[in-house]
């Protein structure tokens, strides 16, 4: 029996460990990869001042001497004068200019007065724009322009390089992409190269590996760092190896790209087409800032011969990325790192045998030493567990320093602790994972209201949930695409906070549940898991409180963009309702469970808020809303068609509160509101029409653009029809 015990105990985890290496899931890959950076950071490659690599960098003292960012097309012209003057081999631009020159004098004439405009017009004439400008002094120098590589449509550009290949396909490897943000297409004629400036890091944004190749719309497009070595070749096409080329032993086997031959430069990649670079901490020898570049302070040592990455490192303007060896650097800096590392022949390889190399030693030093430890003393089995684990430890560092190869000893290693220790702790210690693995699943995947009460019902801990009669809310905000467009990242994430957060509380306060939040967009419902009995009600004053509190939103906001100088726009938004039957529980997969819900009644809320735009109202709600909220103000609005559905839904506009329902305005406003809606039905769209004028100027403000609205249908309906429902 203690036999089988034991053999139960060192075997199942070795076995799991040999199936979780070969499975080879993310977090395993995560440990990894921290294992080889923690090499790099401790034997990094050291700097050689002498390699034909230099960074020109847009820096503070650069940004002082010339100006804020962006800069005039003509200083960059100058720049690139400067550097081609000074014998660079490549001039490479780690930037997109995909816009015209907004500093351009043309451009900025437009922004003149209309009576001082036609003069500067008129000196202005025959002028070349700024831009033009720019493209002449790139068609005169080793030029390389940047794109990025999107996954949206359109922005090819023309190709600078020839493509050829051996072997399988390359195309089927890279990372693939259908479109790009693009240089203007006067500026990418005139450079000799266009290169790709995207990234791929890691799941932990740890920039690793860098592409020389991707793929753009069933085309192979080389990356910034690749254009830059084969303009400064003088290189026309690129060579890619790929597996089954002649020479190559894949026996058969599609396993990828090989390498690929820029110029003179052989270039040993992964299948995908990507280097792993063997960093060097960052030195300022590697960067010349622009301003001595436009100032003659730059020695022609310094440039000739060499290709000049042009970028910034200054706060606010630089493509900032973790690598191994940094938490925050450059992105040309990673570029010119790259090129330095192909110039001087440096490799880093993870090779194709490691993997299974590694479960195979996994697989023999357990079973080893899981023969052995019966045999001998705990301690002594002990110190030779330890002595293995160094001598793996070692053998790795040696092969990482000596002939620059990637192997992980912490497989093998883990096996020889495991064994050893799971002996003694292997129940103990699966008890206190199932523990924590329970507990992880409670926490990760519901709100705490929610585990109370699966606590309560652990038999609801299954997937699928309940049907039971539900409100929705959906929220968005107008026009976000061209609010977030005025802001930068970072200015938009504290918008979106101090957007969300205050209309997050009022949803909690009226007793909803957030179900998501969806970009701009917040969805809530009612009467789930908590059981509210007037939901509907409570979910219609949510929606009024909402209004109100965005209301209040705008004024800080105001107050605070006067104090700041700058221009504010007011912030709107449309609520939807609606009320009927979902599914509720934990909804999803085995993997991931999460507390919503399902139904009809989820997308008629989410195309009630999308009426709330054509109909120029702020809340809108469903016929069975309407019924079930009781005694708020509602007022008949159109119907909405949904697509699929036979019969039109019937909206009503939330005009107001309990007390605003029994108040003699609200008696007055629903006469006429009565009135309107019976003339516009009846086609008397003159009498409407002056309903609808009346009602704009003395409703509320919250639905006098609706009456607006309405006003405009009837002045324009020389052939009416007898319906007005919209579509959604």
């Amino acid at each position: 029996m203690w036999s089988r015990l034991y053999w139960l105990a060192v075997g199942g985890p070795l076995a799991a460990g040999l199936l979780v290496m070969g499975a080879d899931p993310a977090p395993l890959q995560d440990l990894r990869n921290g294992l080889f950076d923690l090499y790099q950071r401790a034997a990094p490659r050291p700097y050689d001042p002498d390699l034909p690599v230099r960074v020109v960098d847009v820096d503070d003292a650069s940004l002082a001497r010339v100006g804020q960012w962006p800069w005039p097309r003509t200083t960059i012209a100058a720049l690139t004068q400067k550097l081609a003057g000074l014998g660079a081999a490549a001039i490479a631009f780690d930037m997109v200019f995909s816009e015209p020159d907004r500093l351009d004098p043309a451009a900025v004439v437009k922004l003149l007065p209309a009576e001082a405009r036609a003069p500067a017009e008129a000196a202005l004439a025959g002028r070349d724009s700024s831009d033009h400008q720019l493209a002449a002094t790139l068609a005169a120098s080793p030029t390389v322009l940047g794109a990025i590589l999107t996954h949206g449509r359109g922005g090819a550009y023309a190709e600078k390089w020839g493509m050829a290949s051996a072997g399988d396909d390359p195309r089927a490897f890279v990372p693939r992409f259908s479109g790009a943000v693009a240089p203007l297409p006067e500026l990418a004629a005139a450079a000799r190269g266009i290169g790709a400036l995207n990234w791929l890091p890691d799941r932990d944004q740890v920039v690793r590996r860098v592409p020389i190749l991707l793929g753009l719309d069933g085309k192979l497009v080389p990356s910034l760092s690749a254009e830059a070595l084969r303009v400064a070749q003088g290189a026309s096409t690129y060579v890619v190896r790929a597996s089954n080329a002649s020479g190559d032993q894949a026996f058969g086997t599609k396993s990828g790209i090989t390498a690929v031959k820029i110029g003179a430069l052989d270039v040993a990649t992964d299948a995908a087409g990507e280097v792993r670079v063997r960093f060097t901490a960052t030195d300022p020898r590697r960067f010349l800032s622009a301003a001595d570049v436009l100032d003659g302070k730059v020695p022609p040592a310094e440039v000739e011969g060499r290709i000049i990455l042009v970028g910034s490192s200054a706060p606010g303007l630089m493509d900032t990325r973790a690598t191994p060896l940094d938490a925050a650097v450059p992105g040309v800096e990673i570029q010119a790192q790259l090129i330095e590392h192909i110039v001087a022949g440096a490799r880093l390889v993870r090779p194709d045998w490691a993997r299974g190399a590694e479960i195979v030693l996994t697989g023999l030093l357990g079973l080893l030493l899981a023969l052995a430890l019966p045999r001998v003393s705990a301690p002594i089995a002990g110190v030779l567990g330890l002595a293995v684990v160094a001598a793996l430890g070692a053998g790795a560092w040696l092969a990482f320093t000596r002939f620059d190869l990637l192997l992980d000893p912490m497989g093998p290693g883990a096996a020889v602790l495991a064994v050893y220790g799971m002996g003694v702790l292997a129940l103990y210690r699966d008890e206190q994972r199932q523990k924590k693995w329970v507990r992880s699943v409670f926490g990760r995947f519901v709100s705490p209201k929610v585990v109370e009460r699966l606590a309560e019902n652990p038999e609801r801990l299954v997937l699928g949930g309940e049907t039971r009669e539900i409100t929705i809310l959906f929220c968005d905000l107008r026009d976000f695409t061209s609010l977030s467009e005025t802001m930068d990242a970072q200015a938009l994430t504290r918008f979106m906070n101090a957007y969300l957060t205050p209309m997050t509380e009022v949803v909690l306060a009226h007793g909803g549940t957030i179900d998501k939040y969806i970009g701009d967009a917040i969805m809530a419902f009612w009467n789930a898991p908590v059981d509210d009995a007037a939901h509907a009600r409570n979910a219609a004053l949510c929606a009024l409180a909402m209004s109100a509190r965005l209301e209040a939103l705008n004024e800080e906001w105001r107050r605070a963009a006067e104090a700041e100088g700058r221009p504010w726009h007011p912030v709107r938004c449309g609520v939807g309702l609606a009320t009927g039957p979902c599914c509720v529980g934990n909804l999803g997969s085995a993997q991931r469970l999460e507390y919503s819900c399902l139904g009809d009644d989820v997308n008629l809320a989410s195309r009630i808020e999308g009426a709330t735009k054509s109909m120029r109202v702020d809340i809108l709600v469903s016929e069975a809303t309407r019924e079930a909220a009781g005694d708020l103000a509602f007022l008949e609005a159109d119907l909405l068609m949904l697509k699929g559905k036979s019969k039109a839904s019937q909206l009503y506009l939330l005009a107001g509160d309990p007390d605003f329902s029994r108040s003699d305005a609200f008696a007055r406003l629903e006469e006429r509101h009565g009135a309107l809606m019976a003339a516009y039905g009846a086609g008397s769209f003159g009498e409407a029409a002056a309903l609808a004028e009346e009602l704009a100027a003395s409703a509320p403000v919250r639905l006098a653009r609706f009456y607006g609205l309405y006003a405009e249908r009837c002045r324009g309906a020389a052939n009416p029809t007898d319906t007005h429902a919209a579509s959604a």
